[in-house]
C-alpha cells in the first residue's frame, strides 16, 4: 500500500514547540522528513511569529507558505485547577485555534490535515475501555469540560469537511500524555509532571510531607509523547479511513484512539515517583480536591491492528522524563 505522504511534503507542525510538537519534529526528521534533498521542508512557527487565533495572520503564513500536508498539535492545555479556573480561556482560545487553521489547510487545498484531540472527549461514566463510538454517548467530567468541547468541536469540523467536501482530514485521540518539554508551571501541569516537580522540590528542600489531589483512586493511562508522535507519522503515513477503519455498523471513522493499554492508579504513581526521585517522607492526600474522572482508559484496538504500538514502558518513560527534567533545572 503507498503512503498517503511522501518525503519531499511541505509539513506544518501548529504547535511545534510544545511537548508533542517537539516529539513530532524529531520522528520526522528521523525518518528523512524535512531534508532538502528529498525536497522537503517542515515550518515551525513560534507562537510570537505566528498567533494561531489571528484568522488574518494564519491566512496570510497559508497564503506565503503553501504547506501540503499540517499537523494541528497547537492548543491551550494545562490540569484540573488551570481547567477549573479559566474555562472561558480554554473554550475560546481552542476554538479559534481550531477553526482557524482546518479551515485554512481545506481553503488552502493542504492534501492531508492531522488534528490531535484529547481522551478527555469521552463522557465521565462511559463503558470502560473507552471505544472511538463513546463520543457524546453522555455528559461531560465537569472540571474539563471546555476544553473537552473545544475538542469535540474540532473533531467535528474535521469530520465535516470530510464527509462533506472529501478534504482529508483524519484525527487523532491520545491518552494523558508525558516526556521531555512538558508544561511544569504550578496550577497548569497535568498530573504526572505536577507530581514530579512536587517531589524533586520536596527532595531538594528536605522536606517531610508531599501533599497530592483527591485519594489516588483515579485510575490513568500513560503515554510518553515520543510514542505518540511515532503514532501520528504512522497515521499519516497509512490510515486510510475509507479502507481501513469502520466501527460495528461498517461505518468509516475518522478519528482513532491512542493509548499504552496500562492504567496505573494516581496513588501508585505518586509512590513510583516517590521512589524515583528519592523521597523519604510521607504522602498525604487531600480528598478535599477534586479527582476528575474515575477510570479513563482506551481502547486503541483500532490503531494496534493497524500495526502501530508503544514502544517505552511508564518506567522507562518516567526515569527519561526525569533526567529532562533534572537537566532543564540545571541550565
Amino acid at each position: 500500500m503507498n503512503k498517503k505522504i511522501s518525503l519531499d511534503s511541505r509539513i506544518f507542525i501548529a504547535g511545534a514547540n510544545g511537548m508533542v510538537g517537539r516529539a513530532t519534529l524529531r520522528k520526522l526528521q528521523e525518518l528523512g522528513y524535512g531534508e532538502k534533498e528529498n525536497n522537503g521542508i517542515i515550518f515551525t512557527p513560534s507562537r510570537k511569529e505566528l498567533d494561531l487565533t489571528d484568522f488574518n495572520k494564519v491566512e496570510s503564513w497559508f497564503s506565503n507558505n503553501k504547506p501540503n500536508v499540517v499537523i494541528l498539535a497547537a492548543a491551550k492545555v494545562g490540569g484540573i485547577e488551570a481547567n477549573r479556573s479559566q474555562p472561558a480561556d480554554f473554550i475560546l482560545n481552542n476554538l479559534k485555534i481550531q477553526a482557524n487553521v482546518i479551515e485554512l489547510s481545506y481553503k488552502y487545498n493542504v492534501k492531508r490535515l492531522l488534528f490531535l484531540g484529547s481522551s478527555c472527549i469521552y463522557p465521565k461514566f462511559a463503558k470502560q475501555p473507552l471505544k472511538e463510538e463513546y463520543l457524546l454517548s453522555g455528559d461531560l467530567e465537569q472540571t474539563n469540560q471546555m476544553y473537552s468541547i473545544a475538542k469535540i468541536a474540532g473533531l467535528k469540523i474535521c469530520e465535516s469537511l470530510k464527509l462533506q467536501y472529501d478534504f482529508d482530514a483524519i484525527s487523532l485521540m491520545p491518552t494523558n500524555l508525558y516526556g521531555p518539554f512538558d508544561n511544569y508551571t504550578d496550577g497548569q501541569s497535568h498530573v504526572l509532571p505536577a507530581l514530579l516537580k512536587r517531589f524533586v522540590n520536596a527532595v531538594k528542600n528536605n522536606e517531610k510531607v508531599v501533599s497530592c489531589w483527591g485519594d489516588g483512586s483515579p485510575l490513568r493511562e500513560f503515554l510518553y509523547v515520543d510514542d505518540l508522535a511515532s503514532a501520528i507519522v504512522f497515521a499519516l503515513e497509512n490510515w486510510f479511513p475509507n479502507k481501513n477503519v469502520q466501527n460495528s455498523s461498517n461505518k468509516n471513522i475518522f478519528y482513532l484512539n491512542v493509548g499504552s493499554g496500562e492504567e496505573i492508579s494516581i496513588r501508585n504513581l505518586a509512590e513510583k515517583i516517590s521512589v524515583l526521585t528519592n523521597f523519604k517522607g510521607d504522602i498525604e492526600w487531600d480528598p478535599e480536591k477534586p479527582n476528575g474522572n474515575p477510570r479513563k482508559m482506551l481502547d486503541s484496538s483500532r490503531i494496534f491492528d493497524m500495526g502501530w504500538s508503544p514502544k517505552t514502558s511508564l518506567d522507562e518513560g518516567i526515569k527519561k522524563t526525569y533526567r529532562h527534567y533534572l537537566n532543564s533545572l540545571a541550565c
